[in-house]
């Protein structure tokens, strides 16, 4: 039996196999989304083992395991790392079909040379061999992201963080850039976890937040601090879009209700975030940024789990279909105002792709090309049928050629072959067209696209 993982890996055909070693293969990667932890690349962090690099923290396996029977002290418990992986290892086979199982292998052969098919009977000699690898210099964190030909990585971090590693790693060859993300003074259904989240915010500013408007004025000088440190993007992480007509009225009688400790009611939770959310996207336009919504996601499910876990380990699922409404409501109270920043949405429902790339086309402002962007397959529709939908969708309804391409979306150092991942499917996509005549055989127009989408845009659109 051959390889699984070879040269032509989901290229199908000639045309996509030459778009992709002629002009994508090789390109520098800008993962200009992701959270990895700068602090581990400051300290160019060393880790002894391949179930902590791999597992720890990786709720998409997590998830497989479970629904594969394993008990949860082999995933979030107190089990050692290699009968942690000896469990991912036995539920690998079943992943067939599924992002893990091409990822999992990509992973193995781009950074270990591994190109076994893991499983049970083979997990404790792949373990042993790439921890064994792990122990090398060219495994620290700085020296992954330059084997894998990183050029940008753009962190996730709160307002309140110090950005004491991006300082520290102003020198590295690789651009570790800030993104901010303001999400925990939205989070107002716990009022203690609010509370506590305005006091860190006080600590961080070195100044009291006694009302809506002194919390907004924190936000911006922290959001100045990032400017100056190099940050090129917010990030937000929503269930939705938010908006009411009414918001600036009685915004910050809320702000007090929840410093008080007092829940707010459902109106009063849309004018409050709608009001915040607004200002902070003036922020993005005052300087230069680009602003990212992820939108969609169910968050915490699983009560007894969170309860015992806390959140993100892998009891979240896609929600219901997005309120078409409230985003072009919400875009368009920032367009009238002329204070519409450059902005990525995600989609997390495929339902809504349609919705998503038309709402796009109301909100350009014929001169910045691709200014309002359709995000890439995020989360649960990160995988070859929710990429290629993607692809279709954009290019029937948008600009395929100004799209700027995939991140990682990752806490793991192990997972840019994602981005091979996608270009592969890119251009499989792409020759497939070609070869269907539906797309011109033009090698300089396809070269064009190929690279765009894989390095140019995303470095032009976020000015690294």
């Amino acid at each position: 039996m051959g390889k699984f993982i070879h040269e032509d890996f989901a290229l199908e055909g000639k045309t996509a196999q030459k778009l992709y070693h002629d002009f994508a293969e090789k390109l520098p990667i800008v993962d200009f989304h992701c959270h990895l932890s700068p602090q581990l690349i400051a300290e160019n962090h060393q880790f002894e083992n391949l179930g902590k690099i791999w597992l720890e923290g990786d709720h998409y396996k997590w998830r497989a395991m479970r629904t594969n029977g394993v008990d949860e002290t082999y995933c979030t418990g107190n089990k050692s790392f290699r009968e942690k992986f000896q469990k991912w290892a036995e539920t690998v086979p079943s992943t067939i079909g599924n992002p893990l199982h091409h990822w999992t292998h990509l992973e193995l052969a781009r950074h270990f040379e591994i190109y076994d098919l893991l499983s049970a009977s083979n997990a404790g000699r792949i373990y042993d061999q790439a921890t064994e690898m792990l122990q090398q210099d060219e495994f620290s964190t700085r020296n992954l992201l330059q084997k894998m030909n990183v050029k940008v990585v753009g962190t996730t971090d709160d307002p309140a963080d110090s950005l004491e590693h991006h300082k520290a790693l102003k020198d590295f060859t690789v651009k570790v850039r800030p993104t901010f993300r303001p999400d925990n003074v939205l989070k107002t259904e716990n009022t203690t976890a609010f509370i506590a989240y305005i006091e860190r915010l006080e600590a961080a500013s070195g100044k009291s937040i006694d009302s809506l408007e002194d919390m907004i004025t924190v936000l911006d000088e922290r959001h100045d601090y990032f400017d100056k440190m190099g940050c090129r993007a917010s990030d937000h992480g929503l269930d939705r879009l938010y908006y009411t007509a009414d918001f600036q009225t009685g915004a910050d009688a809320s702000f007090k209700k929840l410093m008080a400790g007092e829940a707010l009611n459902p109106e009063e939770t849309e004018g409050y975030r709608t009001y915040v959310m607004y200002e902070l996207c003036k922020m993005n336009h005052k300087r230069g940024w680009v602003q990212q919504f992820h939108l969609g996601a169910m968050r915490n499910n699983n009560t007894r789990m969170f309860n015992s876990l806390g959140a993100d380990v892998g009891f979240d699922s896609i929600g219901n279909p997005q309120d078409a409404n409230k985003i072009s409501r919400f875009l368009d109270l920032l367009d009238t105002e002329d204070k519409l920043a450059k902005t990525i949405l995600y989609n997390l429902n495929p339902s809504d792709n349609e919705m998503f790339v038309t709402m796009l086309g109301n909100f350009q402002d014929g001169k910045t090309p691709g200014k309002i962007q359709y995000g890439a397959g995020w989360w649960f529709l990160d995988q070859k049928v929710g990429m290629e939908k993607h692809l279709r969708d954009l290019s029937v309804l948008g600009l395929t050629a100004r799209f700027v391409g995939m991140v990682t979306d990752s806490r793991s150092f192990l997972s840019y072959p994602r981005h091979e991942y996608f270009r592969r499917i890119l251009c499989n996509y792409l020759g497939t067209e070609v070869d269907k005549g539906l797309i011109p055989n033009d090698q300089e127009l396809l070269k064009t696209v190929v690279e765009d989408i894989c390095y140019h845009n995303p470095m032009r659109y976020f000015e690294f």
